[in-house]
């Protein structure tokens, strides 16, 4: 059986939720971004997690705007498995519509 490596093209650097509203909200149809690389309920979370308490903290605000934004019909969330126990995380940019916009203000807001 043969087994396949798969190799980072880049280093990921962190991503904050200031930096995941702005992309969201200037984002077109079918963009992808990598919001968190890592397995995120363990990073995420306060007991498990090996991050420092301010990383980890905004690493949680940057999961529920995550969520919030998918909830809100903005993204579509889809996870890419890397290897044993880490994943990536992916928003895909979904089509605005007029249903959507105040989301996208909101977004802009808090960017």
């Amino acid at each position: 059986m043969k087994h396949s490596h798969i190799v980072a093209s880049h280093t990921f650097r962190p991503l904050t939720e200031i930096q995941f509203c702005a992309w969201v909200a200037q984002a077109i149809p079918g963009d992808r971004l990598e919001y968190h690389r890592g397995y995120l309920a363990v990073d995420a979370d306060k007991v498990t997690s090996d991050l420092d308490p301010n990383a980890r903290a905004e690493l949680a605000c940057l999961r529920d705007r995550a969520f919030w934004s998918e909830t809100a019909g903005l993204v579509h969330l889809v996870q890419q498995r890397l290897g044993p126990d880490c994943f990536a995380y992916l928003a895909i940019a979904r089509p605005k519509t007029s249903r959507t916009e105040r989301a996208v203000a909101q977004l802009a807001e808090a960017a």
